[in-house]
């Protein structure tokens, strides 16, 4: 009999971040918080990378759920949200960015507060879900983490 590469003693540990209020500042239009729509507008506090490097020491997988839904909606383009990707993934120790760009009328497994990203994430890198932490600005991040068995902040 063969052992399992996926055993529980093989799973990894993760933290999921949120994208826009945590690993990023938010951009503030019409009074409401609202996600970077271009390079410019993309402000990661200086303290990002020294906490992010400290996870991963700590032996963490970065793993990034976020929710996108202005591309559905018009307001923003995928290839923007690529871009602002490509440069997060550049400047920060990222091992995973989960993005999920549909509106809440769609009714997709992955965007939050459902788990979908977390999920996908944990089958595709070998996660352990319970030994993992959910870290969000919004309800629907610590929801995503609750349902997907993970510590919340």
């Amino acid at each position: 009999m063969g052992i399992d590469p996926l055993s529980a003693n093989s799973l990894r540990k993760a933290v999921f971040l949120d994208r826009d209020g945590v690993l990023n500042r938010t951009v503030q239009r019409d009074g409401k918080p609202s996600p970077p729509l271009s390079l410019a507008d993309l402000d990661v506090p200086a303290e990002t990378l020294p906490a992010l490097q400290r996870l991963a020491a700590a032996g963490f997988l970065l793993v990034v759920a976020t929710n996108q839904p202005d591309v559905a909606r018009g307001k923003q383009t995928q290839a923007n949200v690529e871009a602002l990707h490509a440069h997060l993934r550049a400047s920060l120790p990222l091992d995973l960015i989960q993005v999920c760009y549909h509106d809440d009328a769609v009714a997709c497994a992955c965007r939050k507060p459902l788990p979908g990203m977390l999920l996908e994430a944990a089958r595709e890198m070998g996660i352990d879900l319970t030994q993992s932490y959910m870290v969000g600005d919004r309800w629907r991040d610590v929801e995503a983490g609750q349902r997907a068995g993970c510590a919340t902040l």
